[in-house]
């Protein structure tokens, strides 16, 4: 199974959103197959509490642009990792130590990585260069 075509265009609307915010090592895996939740788990690096609360912020604000309703908000107040869940997708947003520590990569590494287009482009910012 692969993740939805609405799970993709999710993915890169996330993406975009922690690009703007400076979110770090943005990663997109398709965890359809073993997971039968959520298609796609999004995650990104923030450099400090605040960076990564700012980046959470800006994620659930544009998914609710696109009509993605949040199901579910986890460590907001911590900023370390902050869980937003969208059903379709799940994004993870980490301070760097957290990410280092749980290595989510690692532990889904027989998942496919889901390319990102936006992401370090340009094309996730307003494009006023």
């Amino acid at each position: 199974m692969t993740a939805s075509d609405r799970a993709l265009a999710l993915t890169q609307i996330a993406a975009s959103a922690a690009d703007s915010k400076q979110g770090d090592d943005v990663v997109a895996l398709d965890v359809s197959g073993p997971l039968p939740l959520t298609d796609v788990f999004v995650l990104v690096t923030g450099r400090n509490e605040r960076n990564v609360q700012a980046i959470a912020s800006e994620v659930e604000d544009r998914m609710i642009e696109a009509g993605a309703k949040p199901l579910r908000r986890e460590g907001r107040a911590e900023g370390r990792w902050i869980l937003l869940d969208f059903g379709d997708i799940v994004v993870h947003v980490f301070h760097e130590e957290e990410r280092l520590f749980y290595s989510l990569e690692r532990l889904w590494k027989d998942c496919p990585a889901i390319p990102l287009t936006a992401v370090g482009t340009g094309a996730a910012t307003d494009g006023a260069d």
